[in-house]
């Protein structure tokens, strides 16, 4: 995981601007899609994630990634034997370009409707970045993302026997999101969670803590990592699987873990700990 904060913290602190996304092969390594648990799935890159929740009466996807994977996103989804096409809900954790920048080719190839927070909405239905993100102006524009729906926080969005409840965790972008649901294998339920980004990031020159058009940044980050560590969590997936050891549970075959919520949470107080450090933030 050192690696990939070392990577992010390369890309993130500036924001994820045309100059860095050079560096971001990393993330967009292929990666081959696999069942996490029941009827959910990994169909992101190696670096960025996407997650599909399966049912008869038709799917749910969770983030995109960037626009260079949404072809890859897609191919992972046939490879498992579903059809793009099946996709009816496009569900978004936070409106930067790695992680939605995608969802636009995606929208358009499923002909899904867009969920996320009103915050994130807005910014997915215009592609251009929210200019309280503490991370703007080192931000990408993305293609505006059609049929779009902002979702309220605790709201349960449902698709036949599925049932995923919207979490917003706001503090790395204001309109951050995590995703709960629980995914049923060989008669045992387990509750999932799609953990949103939550590293306080600032764009160079712009303070996260001291930022006059997001003032609640701190606050708002603080309470996320609480709400994420007090989740119900027996299998996580973060928005960038390193940061929640996905792939170390996956090497281990132990991709349940009722600590792994918590886990993130810590490493994310840390996170904001430097981050106020560095800004001379008690």
């Amino acid at each position: 995981m050192k690696n990939t904060i070392r990577l992010a913290a390369a890309l993130l602190l500036g924001g994820v601007s045309a100059s860095t996304v050079a560096g971001m092969t990393e993330w967009l390594a292929p990666q081959d899609p696999f069942p996490i648990y029941g009827n959910t799935y990994y169909v992101g890159t190696h670096g960025i994630a996407a997650v599909l929740i399966t049912s008869p009466a038709g799917h749910i996807l969770i983030d995109g990634g960037p626009p260079a994977a949404a072809d890859q996103v897609a191919a992972h989804v046939r490879a498992l034997g579903f059809k793009v096409e099946d996709i009816r809900y496009i569900l978004n954790g936070h409106d930067h370009f790695d992680h939605a920048g995608g969802i636009a080719a995606l929208q358009k190839m499923s002909g899904a409707s867009v969920l996320g927070s009103p915050a994130s909405i807005a910014v997915l239905k215009s592609g251009q970045p929210d200019k309280r993100d503490p991370q703007y102006p080192s931000l990408i524009p993305m293609t505006p993302v059609a049929n779009t729906r902002a979702v309220r926080d605790g709201e349960v969005v449902t698709l036949g026997p599925l049932a995923v409840t919207a979490h917003f965790t706001p503090g790395h972008t204001p309109g951050a999101t995590s995703w709960t649901w629980q995914s049923s294998e060989g008669g045992k339920t387990m509750r999932v969670v799609y953990a949103d980004s939550l590293t306080a990031l600032a764009a160079d020159g712009r303070s996260f803590s001291r930022n006059p058009l997001y003032p609640t940044a701190r606050a708002d980050v603080e309470r996320s990592i609480t709400t994420i560590e007090g989740l119900e969590c027996d299998v996580l997936v973060s928005a960038h699987p390193d940061f929640g050891d996905l792939w170390e549970r996956k090497e281990n075959k132990a991709l349940v873990d009722r600590d792994a919520c918590r886990k993130y949470a810590a490493v994310a107080r840390e996170w904001l700990a430097k981050t106020l450090a560095a800004e001379g933030q008690p």
